[in-house]
């Protein structure tokens, strides 16, 4: 596995130049900024990503003023309250996107969250406070609490949210293969915790976030 540093120094030969590689690179939230986020705004996102995964994210997009209105603004205690009845109305309902599979994790995930704040004072504290150190024990509560919450979908809801994160694109697996971390897309708890040990490594050595150590690896190929 190599340094950071000539990783670094790879993703700049791709990029061209060392500011065009910043420029692509993301800027995590800190946990003051992200905890004061309203657990209403969570559930949205978490929502848009369940929606747009395996989908087009551009229909999503520009439906979403719909799913605001149809799912109450995403309000915890309402959603977390629909009714099998609530929630047969939203398969007919035309604002949104009608999958019934996808429909009924709103509910799940407001009970989620609900849940989550229940326990931290707010779920936002919760993922605020989680640490960075740890983050694929985030993925797997995720996982495991949520609803269809595995894989990318909440990776890429977490770094939507500003939260410090890596992605497992393609070509970020790709990278950790070509650096010997993994030999095969992870998604052993094996796996993911030699990944996580070599973000944690290059996080020490840099100084930088992961969310930006992912970024520079996708760069690298």
């Amino acid at each position: 596995m190599r340094s950071f540093a000539e990783i670094h120094e790879m993703a700049v030969a791709k990029k061209g130049s060392e500011a065009e590689l910043e420029a692509l690179l993301p800027q995590p939230e800190d946990a003051a900024t992200l905890a004061a986020k309203p657990d209403d705004r969570w559930l949205s996102a978490m929502t848009c990503c369940v929606f747009q995964a395996g989908f087009s994210w551009r229909v999503i997009e520009n439906k979403w003023h719909g799913f605001e209105e149809a799912f109450a603004g995403f309000d915890l205690g309402r959603c977390s309250m629909f009714s099998d009845e609530d929630i047969d109305a939203l398969t007919r309902d035309t604002r949104i996107v009608r999958n019934p599979q996808k429909i009924v994790t709103v509910r799940a995930n407001a009970v989620f969250l609900r849940d989550l704040a229940g326990e931290h004072g707010s779920a936002a504290k919760f993922f605020a406070d989680w640490p960075v150190e740890d983050f694929i024990g985030l993925l797997d509560l995720m996982k495991r609490r949520g609803s269809r919450l595995g894989g990318r979908t909440a990776q890429i809801f977490l770094r939507r949210m500003g939260k410090d994160s890596f992605i497992l694109s393609m070509d970020v697996c790709k990278a950790l293969i070509c650096e010997g971390v993994v030999d095969k897309e992870p998604k052993s708890k094996g796996q993911m915790r030699a990944v996580q040990d070599a973000f944690n490594q290059w996080r020490s050595e840099s100084g930088r976030p992961i969310a930006q150590i992912s970024r520079t690896l996708s760069a690298t190929i």
